[in-house]
């Protein structure tokens, strides 16, 4: 068994990608888009955590995550997430395996490698071409960040592409 060194700091900001089973298009149907947001959101009452931004894509979904104060406990959550909406999907199809065994983790260290995870996060649906713009996504917490006033409304646009973003690249 492999001893997988992840960072644990109690009130941490991590950067998740999960990854369906060999990159099975599970979210290419709204459905199980709902029920995925719903089982999050179960999870998230019952052992709560900040989800600071999220994009969902046909076979993977990136998160950012604020954990409270004394707790550092997101593999238990991502855990609960995967064994929820993998029983869920089962009632509802044929499909066996949903996920890949484990996740990728980050650690946000400051500011600026936040700023360089949500840029990625948010233009992630246009690099793997499912939209020219970045807005066109409904699928991402995009729109909650222009009506903070974090973007413009045409963040990740041809016009507006500059040194002055960076896409996580």
């Amino acid at each position: 068994m492999s001893n997988y060194r992840r960072s644990r700091t109690a009130g941490g900001v991590y950067f998740f990608t999960v990854v369906t089973h060999n990159r099975f298009p599970i979210f290419s149907d709204v459905t199980n888009i709902r029920a995925f947001r719903k089982t999050c959101k179960e999870v998230c009452d019952e052992l709560p955590f900040e989800e600071i931004a999220c994009v969902i894509l046909h076979d993977h979904i990136h998160s950012i995550w604020k954990l409270h104060e004394n707790d550092c406990d997101y593999s238990k959550r991502w855990g609960i997430i995967k064994s929820r909406f993998t029983k869920y999907l089962r009632s509802k199809s044929y499909i066996e395996e949903v996920w890949q065994k484990r996740f990728w983790e980050h650690e946000i260290r400051n500011t600026a490698d936040l700023n360089i995870h949500l840029n990625y996060i948010h233009y992630n649906p246009v690099r793997h071409g499912y939209v020219r713009h970045v807005k066109d996504w409904p699928y991402s917490t995009f729109q909650r960040f222009v009506d903070k006033d974090y973007y413009p409304d045409n963040w990740g646009s041809d016009d507006v592409i500059n040194d002055k973003y960076n896409y996580g690249e």
